[in-house]
């Protein structure tokens, strides 16, 4: 059976919805399965060399500014190079998400992928595109704290002769509210994964958090702050360790 190559393409070290999504595919797609992780330029070679014997392989890229990611560009630039080469008619797949609460907003991203396969002469098979990303990240961290939290409700309760089953019962509340709000998510990727497994063309699907948009934006707002407050976004230049040069700007994006 052929070998798909999974790459994560977010930034990030850690905590990337890309890499969790892509994983939560990973799962579904049967055959040979090799991950990887493109973040810097000694990536791209290692990444290279996994393609040379597969026939599948699968993009999570976030959403960069409405395109791909600036070091994701690169690695495309020297990829179409190596598949032409070797002449390599490998199957591309896309999982796009984005901060925004709409999936379409990954179109243009998509776009540049399905161009990229025409350049370099691969097939493209389509992917997904997801709106609020980050949502996804904010309840894989919380479902663990409240696992934990459950199981110290239950034995506080056992000590004192409390309902042991009630923390049971507001957990599984909680795990029913996250796959309800992910239930279009996790539809679309199991549809992916299908394709994947079989090599079939999946098409261009869009999905969402299920959570309207006022509230998202609220909640979305509120998480971006504080993580700005955390890491020294509103008071950046006194905390930046390098000074920009006169007349120069800085532009900071933030990561999905």
């Amino acid at each position: 059976m052929e070998k798909t190559v999974l790459i994560n393409c977010s930034p990030k070290k850690k905590l990337s919805a890309s890499g969790f999504i892509m994983r939560c595919a990973g799962l579904m797609i049967r055959g040979r399965k090799e991950y990887l992780h493109l973040r810097t330029p000694a990536d791209r070679q290692g990444i290279l060399q996994a393609l040379a014997d597969a026939g599948k392989v699968v993009f999570a890229v976030p959403l960069y500014v409405d395109g791909v990611p600036s070091h994701v560009l690169p690695f495309l630039k020297e990829m179409e190079s190596f598949c032409k080469e070797n002449g390599l008619r490998l199957k591309v797949y896309v999982i796009a998400n984005n901060g925004f609460i709409e999936g379409r907003q990954n179109e243009p991203l998509m776009q540049v992928m399905e161009h990229f396969c025409g350049r370099a002469g691969l097939e493209w098979c389509g992917g997904i595109g997801i709106g609020g990303g980050v949502m996804l990240n904010v309840e894989r961290i919380m479902i663990p704290v409240m696992f934990f939290l459950m199981i110290l409700n239950i034995l506080l309760g056992a000590l004192n002769g409390e309902d042991v089953l009630e923390p049971v019962r507001s957990f599984g509340t909680t795990i029913g509210t996250f796959l309800l709000l992910c239930c279009g998510i996790i539809a679309f990727t199991v549809r992916l994964a299908a394709h994947i497994s079989k090599g079939t063309d999946a098409g261009k699907r869009y999905t969402r958090i299920m959570l309207p948009s006022f509230i998202f934006i609220l909640f979305a707002d509120i998480f971006f702050t504080v993580i700005s407050v955390f890491q020294g976004g509103i008071f950046r230049g006194w905390f930046a360790r390098f000074k920009p040069d006169a007349g120069c700007s800085i532009i900071t994006v933030k990561d999905h």
